[in-house]
């Protein structure tokens, strides 16, 4: 099988592969991609014990309903349910050019600067349009999701690192900074903690959309299709057998819903 496991590693790749490609810029003397905040122990400590659990990414087929654990990322989806370093919150999210994204960000600096809950654990429930976020840039290239994304989206923009992110820390006032709304991006909310979980049920009806517009260049099964698509999951994307249902288990486990 094959696994990602290492989130730091993976989105330092990533951060250095946009630096090349002119879509994001490097951050001089930063060498820490986290940006939680210093106090966070619980939540740092959580974040480097999630991105070791191994993802499997060698999918063949799936089927329509998951009905075993190693169909998708139990163990890690089991982390995000034990995790009790501090408040735990989940959001409903299917509205890709929406303010998803803002929302959270707005959440975490609230919880972390004026609640002072460094140890906030904020988690993403993505399915609908907003699961398109999750795809790394080649499955948009190959399968023209920017066809179905809405609004004026021609590239996975959500994932390209921001010149926000080199931004010093410490500054948490900058309206230039990672914590501004310059900093309103999947990957730079993943260096602050923010769990994003992926939706197989997403998956499957994408797979099944992209079949019937012809936008299936190697003319592949809905189910290899569907398992193609996990492969292309974002790094330290936590794949769930369908997100609505796992929010229950996570209102459940004590998380507070927000829609």
């Amino acid at each position: 099988m094959e696994f990602t496991t290492n989130r730091r590693g993976a989105l330092a790749t990533l951060g250095a592969g946009l630096v090349m490609s002119g879509l994001a810029q490097a951050a001089p003397g930063a060498p820490d991609l986290a940006l939680e905040p210093t106090g966070a122990k619980n939540l740092r400590e959580f974040s480097r014990r999630l991105a070791a659990i191994p993802r499997r990414r060698d999918f063949k087929t799936v089927p329509m309903i998951l009905d075993k654990p190693d169909l998708w990322d139990a163990a890690a989806l089991d982390a995000v349910m034990a995790y009790k370093g501090g408040p735990r919150q989940v959001w409903d999210h299917t509205d890709l050019t929406g303010s998803w994204l803002n929302g959270m960000r707005n959440t975490v600096n609230t919880q972390v600067f004026a609640f002072k809950e460094p140890n906030f654990l904020c988690v993403s429930g993505t399915h609908g349009a907003a699961h398109l976020a999750l795809y790394d840039q080649a499955s948009w290239d190959k399968y023209q999701l920017a066809k179905i994304a809405g609004g004026n989206i021609a590239s996975n923009t959500f994932i390209v690192v921001p010149p926000a992110a080199s931004h010093d820390p410490a500054d948490f006032q900058s309206p230039d900074g990672a914590f501004s709304p310059k900093g309103n991006n999947v990957t730079v909310l993943q260096r602050r903690g923010v769990v994003f979980l992926a939706c197989h049920n997403a998956i499957w009806e994408l797979a099944d959309r992209l079949i019937k517009a012809d936008q299936n260049p190697d003319h592949l099964s809905v189910e290899a299709l569907a398992a193609e698509l996990s492969n292309r999951l974002i790094p330290d994307a936590v794949l769930t057998p369908g997100v609505v249902p796992t929010m229950v288990r996570l209102e459940i486990a004590g998380f507070v819903y927000t829609r």
